[in-house]
């Protein structure tokens, strides 16, 4: 049928000319040159680059939207999913894609979107029920044995999971209770397998989770049945839903609310390098307190041992024993002493009698002189000549006759005149 085309009479369009063209009709249009576009914030990303992109939608349609650094920067931190706001810009095409999108340089709030709308609604109503009050809490448990994850058995988020187990604490066993985080049926799949999770593998901990994305894309961990299930788990429930800006009701029933499902995965488990530090800290600790406790057993022990001797009959005996050696030396010392004074006197007296003994006078030469009868001749006027006497000299008695006489005269003193 292309056969019967005039080929002359057509313009062939290459698909970048044809953008740029459509391009260059919307932005010539003075309609959409300077526009307001109301509709709820969705599918929200801001980049490192700094600029921001969103979806703009309503109930029968929606719009690509860009933030151009030089004007996101007065809106960073101000746009979240599901405000309803009122988009100022100019329409235009991004060739590349062959998508038309609303470049925004200005924007109000125009009230809350009806996602948004619902969030706040239950969140009141379940926080007056006391569903998120601090004191249902439960802590998690150091180191768990077991522990069970819902989240979908094909997503990123279940993978950066065990990763996170294996290099931290691969000791616990990780039991999956697989189920969708997106879309109408990912609700009662959740709370399913919350429940199974409960009834038959009684783990230590749950972990909720899924990676990021739009609100729409989280709802079912803001839907009612879910956060019921997570609040009456029998086992601690941490929740890791979505990127760390992200809150869902799950976060509130959770015990536990964690960033990411990675930083879930975190918090559920100690770091096994962290537990051999901890464990070489307490070994040191442990054996500095026997030392310490062993050593003042000792010295207890021989403060006791001290303590019996001192009141033993044996050590009694030693003191008494002791004692008798001291006085025993004593009474050697006392003897000694009092012998050895009364031998000096008894020498001195020893000697001064000697000196009158008459043998010891006559063995220095002198000689006794008797008369006749025996009476000891001390002058010469006792004797006359031609009498006999007799002298006893050291070796003997020497008889003979006096033959003469020799008078001395003698002083008072004994000294000869």
């Amino acid at each position: 049928m292309f056969d019967d085309l005039n080929e002359t009479s057509i313009s062939i369009y290459s698909v970048g000319d044809l953008n740029a063209y459509i391009r260059a009709l919307l932005e010539s249009n003075e309609n959409l040159i300077d526009i307001w576009v109301s509709g709820e914030v969705s599918n929200l990303s801001q980049p490192r680059s700094g600029h921001i992109y969103f979806t703009l939608k309503d109930e029968n349609a929606q719009v690509r939207c860009v933030i151009w650094r030089v004007h996101a920067v007065r809106l960073a931190g101000v746009l979240r999913d599901g405000m309803m706001i009122e988009a100022h810009g100019t329409v235009g095409v991004y060739e590349e894609g062959g998508q038309y999108q609303l470049y925004v340089d200005g924007m109000r709030a125009a009230g809350e979107g009806q996602f948004y709308q619902e969030f706040l609604r239950l969140k009141d109503a379940l926080t007056r029920e006391g569903l998120f009050d601090e004191e249902r809490k439960r802590s998690i448990a150091k180191m768990p044995g077991v522990i069970g994850i819902v989240t979908s058995a094909t997503g990123a988020a279940l993978h950066d999971m065990l990763n996170t187990f294996r290099g931290r604490y691969p000791l616990a066993e990780v039991i999956l209770s697989p189920a969708t985080v997106q879309g109408d049926a990912a609700p009662e799949q959740i709370v399913d397998a919350i429940v199974r999770l409960n009834k038959y593998v009684k783990p230590d901990v749950i972990i909720v989770g899924r990676g990021g994305g739009s609100l729409e894309d989280l709802w079912a961990f803001n839907d009612e049945r879910v956060v019921r299930a997570v609040a009456a788990s029998k086992a601690p429930v941490i929740s890791g839903v979505g990127h760390e800006t992200d809150f869902t009701l799950t976060d509130f029933a959770a015990d536990l609310r964690a960033p990411t499902p990675t930083g879930a995965a975190v918090a559920a488990v100690p770091d096994t390098m962290e537990l051999a530090d901890d464990l070489r800290g307490r070994q040191t600790l442990i054996e500095q307190l026997i030392r310490a406790r062993l050593y003042d057993l000792h010295t207890t022990m021989l403060e006791m041992t001290m303590r019996m001797d001192h009141v033993s009959p044996e050590s009694n005996i030693r003191q008494h024993m002791q004692k008798l050696d001291n006085a025993s030396m004593r009474l050697n010392y006392i003897q000694e002493k009092f012998f050895g004074y009364h031998r000096k006197v008894l020498d001195v007296a020893f000697e001064k009698l000697s000196g009158y003994d008459p043998r010891y006078i006559l063995q220095r030469g002198y000689s006794i002189v008797e008369d006749e009868k025996g009476n000891l001749v001390t002058s010469t006027k006792q004797v006359q000549l031609g009498v006999g006497i007799r002298a006893w000299i050291m070796d003997g008695v020497i008889s003979a006759d006096v033959t003469g006489i020799e008078n001395k005269k003698v002083r008072k003193n004994g000294k000869e005149k």
